[in-house]
């Protein structure tokens, strides 16, 4: 038994975690068979020093086969923390991302995710981004990557290395499913418009 506990050990210390490019994706069950509880954490740095700080907010459409929320419950962000069912957690908004690591974190409990939920899309705003004049070409280091929360071990991790000129919201990556297993998409998928606009697509009325 000590034998089989020491190899299991060895086989989680050995994932290495994936380094995705725009487009990539990668299974996360495949990679870390057992997984069930997901940290999501996104990062970003700001290029100017200068004027207003820049707040950036983190969130999620959780969405059906239809692209679609079922309802704006299904909208998670600093205002709607945690899902009905208790899926997706989100800790919390960073006004300022200062500091290293991540700026933001979401939890999702890949058990509770009801079955009717194909996707879970994560994006980044601006907050006050037409009165401040900012855009994303303003920001660098931006991220986003997937931990296995109960060993801490990372899985994936994106770099968004585009440069977002005009831009003031970001599809970062989605968590789906394929099948029977749970999969991440880098999409680093630039947009106008603040939330509001981004929302729209999905279904969610701000």
């Amino acid at each position: 038994l000590g034998s089989r506990t020491n190899g299991c050990r060895e086989l989680k210390e050995s994932i290495m975690a994936v380094n995705l490019q725009k487009g990539g994706n990668v299974s996360l069950s495949k990679t870390d068979p057992g997984l069930e509880v997901l940290l999501c954490g996104l990062g970003w740095d700001s290029r100017v020093t200068t004027g207003d700080d820049f707040d950036l907010d983190s969130c999620v459409f959780m969405v059906t086969d239809s692209g679609k929320v079922r309802r704006d419950e299904d909208f998670i962000f600093y205002n709607n923390k945690l899902a009905a069912d208790g899926s997706v957690e989100h800790l919390g908004d960073n006004r300022t991302g200062a500091g290293d690591g991540d700026d933001e974190q979401v939890v999702i409990h890949l058990l509770k995710v009801s079955h009717d939920i194909a996707r879970l899309v994560f994006a980044v705003t601006i907050h006050d981004s037409e009165v401040r004049k900012q855009n994303f070409g303003q920001v660098k280091n931006a991220f986003i990557r997937v931990v296995n929360k109960l060993t801490n071990q990372e899985l994936v991790r994106f770099d968004l290395s585009e440069d977002f000129s005009t831009e003031t919201s970001v599809l970062f990556g989605e968590v789906y499913r394929n099948g029977s297993e749970w999969k991440f998409k880098a999409v680093g998928q630039g947009f106008a418009g603040g939330l509001s606009e981004l929302a729209k697509p999905y279904g969610v009325r701000v």
